[in-house]
């Protein structure tokens, strides 16, 4: 059995580690590259950083502070944000990153999973997904959550492992920031849907909220921000728990 993993997010705006609700009202969380370095000492399993207003201010990924995160860190660290070409994800790997995230670029042009899963890998390749539950159906949102699509969350992310993605990290725009909890329903019926791995994203505000993403939500790894950056949750107190009750995880 594989073990379930923890992975702290760096959403970056102008420089900095922002955290909102809901997808809005941002507030500063830290310098990323300071807290890259404590999570990558704390066990952390995985990094993400995530340029989430690169698509929307439509610009590259910020690749200095990829760099600087790089060179702090000796876990998996996957990069998003901007990234819409094969040359984007040649410089994100050349600058330390170990996967790339994409999101809005893959559905305005899916054939660009292919692409990159051809070049890359599948392995490489992690469909980021960001969702809000609507009358009933998950609709799939674009740049940060700003755009909605007719697109169905679980249609698109089973066409996007078609294509090639290797992971799915999905956030519920629902759930987001507002430490109720993960969208575990959602979560069991992708991992239902797919046969690959399923990040958990958007909800985190408790240990036992990570306890039952993972054992109702049937989730491969949980994704969080706030609950790190602020220390409410330490990750060696999670590991702890995660393991005492029977969720294998790497201690």
């Amino acid at each position: 059995m594989l073990t379930k993993r923890i992975i702290p997010c760096l959403d970056i705006k102008n420089g900095r580690t922002v955290k909102g609700v809901n997808f809005v009202g941002l507030r500063d969380a830290g310098d990323p590259v300071e807290l890259a370095s404590r999570y990558s000492k704390e066990g952390s399993d995985e990094l993400v950083f995530l340029d989430i207003t690169a698509t929307k201010e439509r610009r590259k990924t910020l690749l200095d502070m990829v760099e600087k995160v790089a060179r702090k860190v000796n876990i998996p660290f996957t990069v998003g944000g901007g990234i819409s070409s094969i040359k984007d994800v040649n410089m994100l790997l050349r600058a330390g990153a170990d996967k790339v995230s994409i999101n809005s670029s893959a559905v305005k042009n899916p054939q660009l999973i292919n692409d990159l899963a051809n070049k890359f890998g599948s392995q490489c390749i992690v469909l980021a997904v960001d969702a809000k539950l609507i009358d009933g159906e998950w609709k799939v949102f674009l740049v940060g959550g700003s755009v909605e699509t007719e697109l169905n969350l679980f249609d698109w992310v089973k066409e996007g492992v078609k294509r090639g993605a290797g992971e799915i990290l999905f956030t519920s725009m629902n759930n987001d920031g507002t430490k109720d909890g993960f969208a575990n329903d959602a979560l069991k019926k992708l991992s239902e849907t797919v046969n690959v791995p399923i990040i958990a994203s958007g909800g985190a505000g408790t240990i036992q909220h990570f306890v039952d993403t993972f054992k109702e939500g049937k989730s491969d790894a949980a994704l969080a921000a706030s609950v790190f950056h602020f220390k409410e949750i330490e990750i060696v107190d999670l590991k702890n728990e995660l393991n005492n009750q029977g969720i294998k995880v790497r201690l």
